[in-house]
């Protein structure tokens, strides 16, 4: 499973004041350990840290890439802040996020081309996100019909089936399993899965219990990648150990210290 680490975001109070302070020690400190902790990729988020988002996005991914050439999810819901982050973080860069919407596919889809990058793709529309599995494997279905159109491959793309929080939508979060299980099914070669993870346990009283019980369960569903906290050492330690069971590492004793390498 590939780990996207989600700390670098302008929602977190201390990344925040780093974007506003210009603190690139803080920043890079932030990058190198979840790197260290196992993420793959870093999600680079400015959030509503300041006025400027391009500027900061720019400032932001430049930072990063001063200690890393890690693949960077460049992470807002305008395009021209995309692109300045997609513009500085060079070859190695995912798109976080689309959605199943005309209008925003036909703005994201040509930038994704433009620069190379993946796509993260929320199975979402106009109509809003669906309740159960098959509507959103049918949304998920036009979001790749529409990637193959504008030529980009379709392993380029994660699918989003998007978990809700379980402590207001509980019924969703079996039908977002069964969904991790479909969208494989979709394409050839076949399209990632990905979560943002911490959503299913917003508001609610357990969250570093819910989120690695609920990952563990998407695991086994065949979960491609997570949006998540590399420095929570136990929900990793439950990604590597779920890994293991599923048969995609090979045993050893010391195995939780031999994957985290």
């Amino acid at each position: 499973m590939q780990v996207i680490g989600e700390r670098i975001n302008g929602m977190f109070k201390g990344v925040k004041k780093a974007i506003v302070d210009k603190d690139a020690g803080a920043i890079q400190k932030l990058a190198k350990a979840q790197l260290d902790a196992g993420a793959h990729i870093l999600d680079v988020n400015v959030g509503p840290a300041v006025a400027d988002a391009v500027s900061a996005m720019e400032w932001l991914v430049n930072t990063i890439r001063e200690v890393t050439p890690a693949l960077l999810a460049i992470d807002s819901p305008k395009t021209d802040v995309l692109e300045a982050g997609l513009k500085a973080a060079g070859e190695s860069a995912i798109i976080n996020s689309t959605t199943g919407q005309k209008e925003k596919l036909d703005s994201i889809l040509p930038l994704a081309v433009k620069y190379g990058a993946s796509i993260v793709a929320l199975t979402m529309d106009e109509k809003g996100i669906p309740r159960d599995a098959a509507a959103r494997g049918e949304i998920a279905l036009a979001i790749v019909a529409a990637a193959m159109e504008a030529g980009i491959p379709t392993d380029n793309l994660y699918i989003d089936p998007i978990i809700l929080p379980c402590n207001v939508a509980q019924p969703q979060c079996p039908q977002v399993l069964e969904a991790i299980k479909q969208v494989p099914l979709l394409a050839d070669p076949k399209p990632k899965t990905v979560l943002g993870l911490s959503n299913v346990s917003q508001g609610t009283q357990k969250r570093e219990l819910i989120n690695r019980t609920y990952l563990v369960m998407a695991l086994a569903m065949g979960l491609d990648a997570a949006i998540m906290d590399p420095l929570d050492s136990d929900l990793m330690d439950a990604a590597i150990t779920a890994e293991l069971l599923l048969n995609k590492h090979i045993y050893c004793d010391s195995f939780l210290q031999a994957y985290r390498k």
